[in-house]
């Protein structure tokens, strides 16, 4: 079977291949002859199906008409809603910043936070940071002599944005920010793998019953609850959804544990029995603590590696000897051990990367979409990563928790006397920490008044 969705320069090859060979009928882009709904006359519809390195397959589409030179050019995802909204944050601070390639689907929003305009939900695009801003300010730019007839302040107002804006595509401005925001988790903003903490975010989040109705999808199943409405440990709630990998309907199932001298816990799970998907997900429960957790393990043995560990939803990871930095929200909660957690991360980014088999021990098929610098990076860097986990060498572990719901085994031989490779200690979150996570916002008492 052929595969449809192989990467551009895959496809090129392929044009060049049959081109060689005189195969006329060898087509890679798609033509479709369609209505033009400016002029109501018959245009041409162009589809190139292609994947995006780092993401996932997508569908671009391009419309033009030859009779009243009508154009339209978009893309759309090639699946469905995935099972979590998602938000992408990058901090911009030199030129080679903007050509990070940007997904943004015709559900996401887009965001530059420091010159404070949001882009709402639209027509999708297929495009690099440079452009999105670009765009922004030609838009505004656009209206701009009829915005000084008609609202003088405003259109003042709109000139300081657009002036900043016209400095920040000169350079004059970093450091700053973009977002994307997808409730439907189909928009992307490419990562590099010399980004550190802080420079580019993921962060994978549940829909709210608002964002679920705006995308049509139906609202979740309450039945099982007890009198006042919460779930109840032990028992396994099942909701309908939909794979990630084949599109088909699947179940996801949850249950909430008690886990002793811990917390409770919510251990979720989706299986698809038509193409073998599957996902794992905990979550921890309990009320929010007064302070963070910052856990540093010291791994020196293979023993080390058999360790349990609990990487909770809005834990941040780092192994400074590996040169690997893992977000808050990228790989959601995981209950494994050290050495299931980071052949985790390596057999995500591998395949994301390179898109190579599940074997990432015995090949290392380069993505032509990389360059042979960019490729030698991520090859060293998982050079590295696998010698750590075969136990080949000795790295540190860092578990960053502001809600200290992360845990590591400790293996003292007296659970009351510290583990000498292991130090624990709490810190008094940031007020950024309390804002991402809503603290500021929450009224726990006397909230009645408020109503």
């Amino acid at each position: 079977m052929t595969e449809l969705f192989n990467p551009i320069g895959e496809k090129v090859e392929q044009a060049v291949q049959a081109n060689d060979e005189a195969e006329d009928d060898f087509k890679p882009i798609d033509e479709i002859e369609s209505l033009c709904m400016n002029c109501h006359e018959n245009g041409m519809t162009r589809l190139l199906l292609t994947k995006i390195p780092y993401f996932r397959e997508i569908i671009i589409m391009s419309f033009n008409c030859d009779h009243c030179g009508f154009n339209n050019n978009e893309i759309q995802p090639a699946g469905t809603f995935q099972l979590k909204g998602v938000h992408y944050e990058l901090r911009l601070r030199d030129m080679e910043d903007f050509q990070r390639q940007v997904v943004k689907s015709d559900t996401a929003t887009v965001k530059f936070i420091e010159l404070d305009v949001e882009v709402p939900a639209g027509k999708g695009q297929l495009t690099n940071v440079e452009g999105l801003l670009t765009t922004i300010v030609d838009d505004l730019v656009f209206d701009q002599e009829k915005r000084m007839k008609e609202t003088p302040e405003a259109a003042a107002k709109v000139a300081e944005v657009i002036a900043k804006g016209r400095q920040m595509l000169a350079g004059e401005a970093f450091p700053f920010r973009v977002s994307v925001d997808d409730p439907a988790g189909n928009s992307f903003i490419a990562p590099d793998p010399r980004d550190g903490v802080g420079k580019w975010e993921k962060r994978e989040y549940l829909r709210t019953p608002e964002q679920n109705e705006a995308l049509g999808l139906a609202d979740t199943n309450t039945e099982g609850l007890d009198d006042n409405g919460d779930i109840i440990p032990d028992q396994v709630y099942q909701f309908p959804a939909s794979c990630p990998g084949c599109m088909h309907p699947c179940t996801t199932n949850m249950k909430m544990v008690d886990i002793p001298h811990f917390r409770q816990v919510v251990i979720m799970n989706t299986s698809c029995d038509d193409c073998g998907y599957k996902s794992n997900d905990v979550k921890t429960g309990g009320e929010v603590p007064e302070k963070g957790k910052k856990v540093t393990i010291k791994i020196k043995t293979p023993v080390d590696l058999a360790r349990d560990i609990l990487k909770s939803e809005s834990c941040q990871l780092e192994c400074p000897e590996l040169s690997l930095s893992v977000n808050p929200g990228t790989l959601g909660g995981r209950f494994t051990t050290v050495e299931g957690l980071l052949t985790q991360v390596r057999d995500d980014l591998h395949k994301q990367i390179f898109e190579a088999d599940a074997d990432v021990e015995k090949t290392k098929r380069k993505n032509d979409s990389l360059d042979s610098t960019e490729a030698s990076r991520w090859n060293d860097f998982f050079d590295g990563l696998n010698s750590a986990i075969k136990g080949e060498r000795e790295f540190t572990i860092v578990l960053t928790d502001p809600l200290a719901a992360s845990y590591v085994q400790s293996l003292a031989d007296n659970p009351d006397e510290p583990d000498e490779q292991m130090t624990v200690e709490e810190y008094e979150r940031t007020e950024e920490e309390e804002e991402e996570l809503g603290l500021l916002d929450m009224k726990t008492e006397n909230y009645e008044n408020d109503v």
